[in-house]
């Protein structure tokens, strides 16, 4: 598999569990807006062969450099970013199981076992999807009272959890609101937690995005529930003084990009 085969396979899967994303992107594509990819970002657990370091090596495989690492304390995640020169960043992220509560982390030790043997060898694993059977929908609850990454990786598994449009790449739509404004004229809501724009000029990176589609997600026994899957983002990079087009992340926006899947939301 070439890395452009990767990344088509990715949004593929990614469009199931987000159609607002195919349905935008077709909107932009339709105003003559090139439409390209910023970066896509993975949730996993930090347990053996789901952890980053274990996934990681498929990405490098395909040529990606690891650019720096990321903490967010509250959150009790870690993360790393990925590029490779003319080809989309990759985030990968980890929810910290070790500093849950014994409940949430018997759930998810429970999962990790279960997946152990399960992961694929190959860049698959990262639309892989649920590698265990589907948990009480009490534990999904019990898990995102505490952690909403915890619940929602438990949930739906290994796959994209967001794709993200370059706002350089566009013509008319210049400035993070506007695309926001773009949005939301075509019925989908924003996240506006930490504000509808997260980031500044300033820090090199402005964001915004939509609050992940919700869909029908089936639990133990056949219980089936409704619950957030996935979201589109929009990210616009500056330059450095130097001239030099910003290649990381803003930890204080990224955990608020992170809410665009909470329930509450």
């Amino acid at each position: 598999m070439n890395r452009e085969q990767f990344f088509e396979r990715l949004w593929q899967d990614f469009v199931v569990m987000a159609p607002q994303a195919a349905a935008l992107r077709d909107r932009l594509s339709a105003t003559g807006e090139p439409v390209e990819n910023d970066h896509v970002a993975f949730r996993t657990l930090a347990r053996p062969a789901l952890g980053i370091e274990a996934l990681e090596r498929r990405l490098l495989g395909f040529g990606y450099r690891i650019l720096t690492d990321y903490a967010f304390p509250e959150k009790k995640l870690r993360a790393r970013a990925y590029v490779l020169e003319g080809a989309p960043r990759i985030f990968l992220s980890e929810l910290l199981v070790d500093e849950l509560s014994p409940a949430a982390r018997r759930i998810l030790e429970g999962i990790a076992a279960e997946a152990r043997g399960r992961v694929p060898e190959g860049p698959e694993v990262f639309w892989a999807g649920r590698l265990w059977a589907p948990i009480p929908f009490a534990e999904y609850e019990l898990l995102a009272a505490e952690s909403e990454y915890g619940a929602w990786l438990a949930a739906l598994g290994l796959r994209p959890n967001h794709f993200t449009v370059s706002i350089n790449a566009l013509r008319r739509l210049r400035t993070v609101e506007a695309v926001l404004e773009f949005v939301e004229q075509a019925g989908y809501r924003i996240n506006t937690s930490g504000g509808r724009v997260k980031g500044s000029p300033a820090q090199l990176l402005e964001q915004g995005s939509t609050l992940a589609d919700r869909m029908e997600v089936e639990f133990a026994g056949g219980e089936r529930q409704v619950i957030p899957t996935c979201y589109y983002e929009f990210a616009l990079r500056h330059r450095d003084a130097r001239g030099r087009l910003y290649e990381g992340f803003v930890p204080a926006s990224a955990d608020k990009i992170f809410e665009s899947t909470d329930r509450t939301r």
